[in-house]
């Protein structure tokens, strides 16, 4: 079999006889490229692993599943209230086990989330990140009458705008690139216009943290989303003066009935468009050079590449 490995600033596709892994098998049929990945590369983290954690496939008797990348340890509080995102044991799938950028994966059978028939699983590798946002809406807390600014025109920021969308009265989005606002447009996002009830970071950069706190109204909320791969300056002054609550979210995981990842799928599911409008490139695994090249140029329109073994 053929896997992909980002090892210290390289991109490695490895034949391998198998994998070592315990658990069930799933053939990958769609494995999406995402920010932190370009990011371990270009930082050349060394890696001893799979690459790939927006992973969906096939089980052996055809079975189409998503694959929830998280493995926690299911048996501390964290774990037993929901919150198993904060598991101080948890591993994920494509950084510290063997990922989905391969033919296969193994898996614990707790990560298999089996896709509604109106998923077509060349596309569900988009669950992970419509789970992110999920999870950050989730711990919004909107009652539905917010309006809502959504800052980066990535895969996240748009899965934000798709969350948000679902549980406010408007959603606008700030973004870099034109091809983005176009997505986000199709999407149902505005043109930004005035202050907001919530502000979704989603770019992970300095100025888009100041820009967050401008748009955000006094006593709103700032949601972050976006990850900060460096340190940076945070408008505290603005925050305490508005009285902005600040809310962090990472991952996902469950508010005790349903799980994020569940929701994300129900979303996907019910709204074929939004494949159709994110998914901008599919490379076959053979590719994976020009697959990730394609992904570090925003300015050529790319929002998610993926990769189908």
């Amino acid at each position: 079999m053929r896997a992909v490995y980002l090892n210290e600033g390289n991109i490695e596709l490895r034949e391998l006889t198998e994998l070592p892994d315990e658990g069930i098998k799933v053939r990958v049929k769609s494995a999406g490229i995402c920010g932190s990945d370009l990011h371990m590369l270009d930082m050349k983290f060394p890696m001893d692993c799979i690459a790939g954690h927006e992973i969906a496939g096939v089980l052996d008797d055809g079975t189409p599943v998503a694959v929830e990348p998280l493995i926690p340890c299911d048996d501390c509080d964290y774990c037993k209230a929901g919150d198993y995102n904060l598991c101080q044991l948890v591993t994920t799938l494509g950084i510290g086990r063997n990922g989905g950028m391969a033919d296969e994966v193994i898996i614990p059978e707790r990560c298999i989330v089996y896709l509604p028939s109106t998923i077509d699983v060349k596309d569900a590798c988009l669950i992970e990140p419509l789970a992110v946002a999920v999870n950050g809406i989730r711990k919004a807390g909107l009652s539905g009458n917010e309006r809502v600014a959504v800052i980066g025109g990535g895969a996240v920021g748009l899965c934000a705008v798709i969350a948000a969308e679902q549980n406010c009265k408007e959603v606008g989005l700030s973004a870099r690139y034109t091809h983005q606002i176009d997505a986000g447009e199709n999407l149902g996002a505005k043109s930004i216009d005035g202050q907001y009830d919530l502000v979704v970071e989603c770019a992970g950069t300095e100025s888009a943290l100041n820009q967050a706190m401008d748009l955000c109204r006094s006593g709103g909320k700032l949601l972050i989303l976006g990850t900060y791969w460096e340190d940076v300056s945070f408008p505290q002054l603005a925050a305490m003066m508005k009285e902005i609550q600040v809310i962090n979210a990472y991952t996902y995981g469950s508010d005790g009935k349903i799980s994020d990842f569940d929701t994300a799928a129900d979303l996907l599911a019910k709204n074929a468009s939004i494949a159709n409008v994110m998914i901008t490139h599919r490379f076959p695994l053979a590719e994976v050079n020009q697959a990730f090249a394609v992904a570090q140029d925003r300015q050529a329109g790319a929002i998610k590449v993926v990769l189908e073994p």
